[in-house]
């Protein structure tokens, strides 16, 4: 695979924390959420892959992803070790998105760099706007009040609250129970006079309802037209900036009955959608396109375990290998990263965490021990 091509969207401007010379996209110092919001209004659809740690998110910037989906559930596992059934705490999930949008802004600055020893050119990389789980806001008002801004200050472009019970679970785990809706308006409400009153008016709220699926509620159980009843009654409020159900399976006659539904009483609506890892879509002889969801009004689509698969296939992938040949399973990795014309950054992990661009700086601020007199002279042939 020849190394993938990151469309320039701003133009290049100097950054104080970098020597003389290099330059980064002036989206650099646009807030996230104006940046997100921007996206919303010029892209067809703006696609987030799920991840639960900087790493992840690095690798989608990378790629030129324009969105990243920091993931409840991927955390859950990630993070814990365990499922998606409120066992985190706020303060836990708050502290990896910070974590996470800072690790993409020094991303890219290390990325801007390049290493110049070795012939890589620098690499001017956007920065993609954070969306963050919020869950149910891990108790009432006042907890949504503190998680939000614990995220607003953290530059989290935006957040998804639901409206299930606490302790809430995945909505593809059965046993799903809807709080009444004024409580769940309450918590978007709060969440945005939060977000006013530290000055981000762009911080975008996406409101979840599990109606479709929900086994108990105040109202009577009546599936689609209790999900669409919620998302009206969630829109009447004048808050979410986008709508989500979630859908119990991957039909897409649910979806096309939600969207014009919800579109009779709000013409503009605009949805986000679960691409969700928990259906089997390549069982599916016509799956949704991003491109077909995009017409129904879906402008934010995500995947939010794909990175917890990629990583579970791959090292189980290697593991497998080497519980078999030993080092030869690793080598064989190798063989994989080192591949003529493939793209796989991590392959060296020092390019990759930016030692180039550390020795680089450290260099210009007179840092001790940093700057290429320091580094041994090893062959390139040998050691990454």
């Amino acid at each position: 695979m020849p190394p993938v091509a990151v469309p320039q969207t701003s133009k290049l401007v100097s950054s104080p924390l970098l020597p003389d010379g290099f330059t980064v996209p002036a989206s650099r110092f646009v807030h996230p959420s104006t940046r997100m919001r921007e996206l919303l209004e010029t892209e067809p659809f703006l696609f987030g892959p799920g991840v639960y740690d900087p790493m992840g998110a690095q690798l989608v910037m990378y790629y030129g992803f324009k969105a990243v989906y920091f993931s409840g559930y991927s955390f859950a596992i990630g993070h814990l070790g365990t499922t998606d059934m409120d066992l985190y705490s706020s303060v836990e999930i708050a502290d990896a998105a910070r974590r996470t949008v800072s690790a993409l802004r020094k991303f890219q600055l290390t990325m801007a760099v390049g290493e110049p020893e070795k012939g890589v050119a620098p690499r001017h990389l956007d920065l993609p706007p954070v969306i963050v789980d919020m869950d149910g806001g891990y108790g009432n008002i006042f907890n949504v009040q503190r998680t939000t801004e614990l995220y607003v200050t953290a530059g989290v472009a935006a957040a998804h609250i639901e409206d299930q019970v606490l302790p809430k679970r995945c909505g593809h785990i059965g046993g799903k129970a809807l709080i009444p809706v004024n409580e769940m308006v309450g918590k978007l409400r709060m969440a945005r006079a939060v977000a006013d009153d530290l000055g981000n008016r762009d911080f975008v709220i996406i409101a979840r309802t599990d109606g479709l699926s929900a086994v108990d509620a105040p109202e009577p159980l009546r599936s689609m037209e209790l999900a669409v009843d919620r998302g009206l009654r969630y829109l009447d409020s004048g808050i979410p900036d986008l709508l989500w159900c979630e859908f119990p399976t991957s039909d897409r006659g649910a979806v096309e009955t939600f969207t014009q539904q919800i579109k009779q009483r709000f013409p503009d609506a605009r949805f986000a959608f679960n691409w969700s890892s928990s259906f089997k879509w390549f069982k599916d002889p016509n799956p949704m396109t991003f491109a077909e969801l995009g017409e129904m009004g879906v402008k934010f689509i995500f995947i939010t375990l794909g990175a917890q698969h990629a990583e579970g296939h791959g090292l189980s992938v290697l593991l497998q290998a080497m519980s078999k040949d030993q080092q030869d399973g690793y080598i064989a990795l190798q063989r994989k990263e080192f591949e003529q014309g493939q793209d796989f950054p991590t392959r060296s992990h020092h390019f990759f965490s930016g030692v180039p661009y550390h020795h680089l700086v450290g260099k210009v601020y007179d840092a001790a021990r940093l700057g290429r007199e320091y580094v041994e002279t090893l062959p390139e042939d040998r050691v990454v």
